[in-house]
């Protein structure tokens, strides 16, 4: 237990009365270093086994080229699917299937892919900013709700396509939300009804999910006590593979022919590189240190670097040093550094002492002292210290929770290395 309140744990200061759940993501990214691991299939795996099989090639090496990732722990905005009871019930297939469409849907390379316009592109952000804000706080909700909550905001989504879009975009979105399902497409109705498969089919591709996710619900919960073991990644790796490979031995010919044109022309959907939200707007707060009161949409075409902390927290003071350098060095270059002071104890309530302990900190970037916390709340914070990277047009790409070098961790070049591919000329390109 921490002296000043909290719980200091695997190098950061837990907020008691918020719980965190966590999820996967498609494409894997990390924080505060507990490890775990998962193996990522796409529609092209799919594809290229099906075409093989339809060539008439021996399948056994269809999946040699899934990925086993290490990840360092992830906290998803598109969402994987709830864990369910042991027996698994029909009505529960939809909870299977991960839910990437929002993800999808923010990633340039979709749009360019997609051939959307300059003005359906506004049109689109549009509506990022209506639903973004409930998709980002999604991800602290129980799964069972989380997913309810997701399924509406992706509603929103296609009756968004259905008006503004045409055929062509309305089946290419379809495809490759197909693509970035995986093997789990097949537990849709729409595509269990595509493609004939049987209940029996059904179930037995669904137990084998549901194995793979309790697999990595068992390695998950023992990272966040800091006691897996390498049964235990083993254990993911086999479950995830065992799904994986249900298809070349349970599928007819018929129904793997029928698969193939669903998933479209290839596209890699672990290339994407923009799928999360737009990060929330800033609250207006009365203290402000080193700054006026700044508002992100006036920091568009910057880099934007948000950390959480309390200047009592002593994991928030292990990451201090990079806040400073990040602030010196990277300013110039279009980086803004802004802290959030979010108290927990009475003495983090007082503005003078936070003026004081930044000054004494050597803090000199802007600083908000958010004495209600609603900055907190509209973030979802749930851990100090957390930092968050936003790109130039607004968008969450990162963030990393606890301290940036705990146990070895290398946060800060995971977030130094992020912040260069976003200055660099060669950045994927966004449609004005």
């Amino acid at each position: 237990m921490s002296e000043i309140g909290g719980t200091e744990y695997l190098g950061f200061r837990w907020f008691a009365t918020v719980a965190t759940v966590t999820f996967s993501r498609f494409r894997i990214g990390g924080e505060f270093g507990g490890r775990s691991a998962r193996t990522v299939t796409t529609g092209e795996d799919i594809r290229r086994m099906l075409l093989e099989e339809k060539r008439g090639m021996n399948l056994g090496l269809g999946l040699a080229r899934h990925r086993f990732l290490i990840v360092l722990w992830s906290l998803s905005l598109v969402t994987h699917c709830a864990y369910l009871p042991a027996q698994l019930e029909q009505e529960n297939y939809k909870s299977l299937v991960p839910q990437h469409l929002l993800g999808l849907l923010h990633a340039p390379q979709v749009h360019q892919e997609l051939k959307l316009t300059s003005q359906q592109v506004r049109m689109l952000e549009s509506l990022f900013s209506e639903i973004d804000p409930t998709w980002f706080q999604a991800r602290l909700l129980p799964p069972q709700e989380q997913q309810s909550v997701i399924s509406a905001l992706e509603q929103k989504a296609m009756n968004w396509f259905a008006k503004y879009a045409n055929e062509a975009q309305r089946e290419r979105i379809k495809q490759l939300e197909y693509r970035a399902q995986g093997i789990r497409m097949l537990l849709r109705d729409d595509v269990v009804e595509k493609v004939g498969l049987s209940n029996e089919q059904r179930d037995a591709l669904a137990s084998l999910a549901q194995a793979s996710q309790d697999a990595t619900a068992t390695l998950q919960k023992a990272t966040m006590s800091g006691k897996q073991t390498e049964e235990q990644k083993q254990a993911v790796g086999t479950a995830a593979q065992a799904e994986q490979d249900w298809l070349k031995g349970n599928a007819t010919r018929e129904q793997m022919q029928l698969i193939i044109p669903l998933l479209g022309a290839p596209f890699d959907v672990q290339q994407l590189t923009r799928i999360y939200p737009m990060a929330p707007e800033f609250q207006q707060v009365k203290h402000w240190i080193n700054s006026n009161p700044i508002q992100l949409k006036q920091l568009r075409g910057k880099v934007v670097l948000v950390h959480f902390y309390a200047f009592q927290c002593h994991n928030c003071h292990a990451n201090f040093e990079h806040y400073r350098r990040w602030h010196k060095e990277l300013r110039d270059k279009g980086v803004v550094v802004i802290g959030i002071q979010t108290p927990e104890t009475s003495r983090e309530r007082d503005p003078n002492a936070v003026r004081a302990a930044a000054a004494e900190q050597n803090l000199d970037f802007p600083i908000m002292i958010d004495l209600e916390s609603e900055n907190w709340k509209t973030w979802g914070n749930t851990m100090w210290p957390t930092v968050y990277v936003v790109d130039q047009q607004g968008y969450l790409r990162h963030w990393w929770q606890g301290e940036l070098n705990w146990n070895g961790a290398t946060g800060d070049k995971t977030i130094e290395q992020l912040v260069d591919q976003l200055l660099s000329p060669n950045a994927v390109p966004v449609q004005d």
